[in-house]
């Protein structure tokens, strides 16, 4: 990953979208200086699934430092005033204006620290009528209207994991990295503002432009494409589901050839392209059910292997567990050794180690006395 080993960052942060952005420079080899309450990040509680730890927390606080502060009160103000005196990075996710109101607010910092990059985490960004609004991942979902396209016909869904809060977590990290670069060349810091909503809105775009464009509201496909057909899951003989998915008319030929066994539906005028094939969504499925429920899964990916066509199978977690390309890590946490997954980029020539899970306040004593 980047090395980042001379860059200190400080995080006031609770829950997901701030712990992922910092977590990701941690990973990258920065500092990180985890800001907490005495009672610690909430998400320290959300469950305590891992050897007595939150999941949550164990994913996204590896390899920081934790201190446990009040910065209502002067003397700790003071104290973070003089770490943020040496930092490189402050990112922030708390309440809409809590940082402000506490004296930590990104343009006064900026003032004060010219170096310093900060970066605002929110629910729906500094303007406008939702501003002051308490933003959580789900209602994100549902005000952007992600919910409205996710689920099967019969109801909308959420996605099942924190895809708003991740989401924001990558936007920030990436947007901090490139001020990093530009501050090599200007030695000057800037304020970042990413928000929940900008992030899924962003993520958004084909729907939302489907919509502007043409006034149709994609429909709910449950495990199927909106927009592309055939693209989504069918049963086979044993009751397991296999995922196939057509990009181009050269693989809708070869599929119809090797897979359904009849070169003439490519040729059928309601399934001629695309488009068609999309409005003529039940026949196309009908017609492919008809073939792959003669197979269990194992045949059915073996046929569509040799057909060349892209396919996959319809996992649950148990199948995510034992998954043959699944890479794992070892962290150390308050609680003992766990077994994570691994982050998604990896470096040429470099093992991935992952830093140690920190208790609430472990660091408090020796980041005291440093900044003293």
């Amino acid at each position: 990953m980047l090395n980042l080993n001379n860059i200190l960052v400080v995080s006031l942060e609770q829950a997901v979208a701030a712990p992922f952005c910092s977590n990701r420079l941690a990973h990258a080899g920065a500092r990180v200086i985890k800001l907490e309450r005495t009672e610690g990040d909430f998400a320290r509680d959300y469950d305590n699934v891992v050897n007595g730890e939150s999941a949550y927390f164990v994913w996204l606080n590896q390899g920081k430092e934790s201190l446990e502060i009040n910065i209502k009160d002067p003397t700790d103000a003071e104290l973070l005033h003089r770490i943020l005196a040496k930092a490189d990075v402050f990112v922030q996710n708390l309440a809409p204006g809590a940082a402000t109101r506490a004296g930590f607010g990104s343009e006064t910092l900026r003032q004060r620290y010219p170096r310093l990059i900060c970066c605002d985490i929110s629910g729906y960004g500094d303007d406008g009528e939702y501003s002051s609004m308490k933003a959580y991942d789900l209602l994100v979902q549902c005000e952007s209207g992600m919910a409205s396209i996710t689920g099967t016909a019969d109801a909308p869904g959420r996605i099942g994991v924190s895809a708003c809060d991740i989401n924001c977590g990558q936007q920030a990290y990436a947007a901090i990295l490139e001020a990093l670069i530009e501050r090599e060349q200007s030695s000057e810091g800037c304020v970042i503002k990413v928000s929940l909503f900008d992030g899924m809105a962003e993520w958004l775009a084909v729907p939302l432009l489907h919509y502007d464009y043409s006034g149709r509201i994609q429909p709910r496909v449950g495990i199927n494409h909106a927009t592309i057909s055939p693209y989504g899951a069918y049963r086979c003989s044993d009751g397991l589901d296999i995922v196939l998915a057509i990009q181009n008319e050269r693989e809708w030929l070869n599929f119809c050839e090797h897979v359904l066994g009849d070169k003439s539906l490519a040729q059928d005028a309601r399934l001629e392209n695309n488009q068609a094939r999309v409005a003529n969504r039940d026949f196309v499925d009908a017609s492919i059910g008809a073939v792959l429920i003669q197979l269990d899964q194992s045949d059915a990916a073996e046929l569509l292997q040799r057909a060349g066509i892209a396919y996959g199978r319809l996992n649950d977690m148990a199948g995510l567990s034992q998954h043959p390309q699944l890479r794992r890590v070892s962290v150390e946490t308050p609680s003992g050794e766990a077994s994570i997954v691994s982050v998604a980029a990896m470096r040429s020539g470099e093992a991935e180690v992952a830093g140690r899970v920190p208790a609430i306040g472990e660091h408090s004593e020796s980041i005291r006395n440093e900044f003293s």
